[in-house]
């Protein structure tokens, strides 16, 4: 439900744009993600690693329903202040 709301909104928000800028990029890159989660799980693979087929960790996917790969989880604490701990 969260997905759907955001995708609204990231989609309201480009549809109003004037112009595009730095920000039209990010929002359009952040839509094709939600759908492409939507899609996944509407298909029943919501939450599988797209390298290894393994599911990624829920708390995980709580924070981040976009996540599309274990390798994506790892490369989260380059941008984090802390250190995310897996369960």
């Amino acid at each position: 439900m969260e997905l759907r709301q955001t995708k609204e909104e990231i989609e309201f928000s480009l549809k109003n744009k004037q112009k595009k800028n730095w920000l039209t990029s990010i929002l359009e890159e952040e839509l094709k993600d939600i759908n492409a989660a939507i899609q996944k799980f509407e298909d029943g693979n919501f939450g599988q690693c797209e390298i290894s087929g393994e599911f990624l960790p829920e708390d995980l996917l709580n924070m981040i329903p976009t996540l599309k790969s274990i390798k994506d989880s790892e490369d989260l604490e380059s941008y984090c202040k802390k250190t995310i701990y897996l369960r």
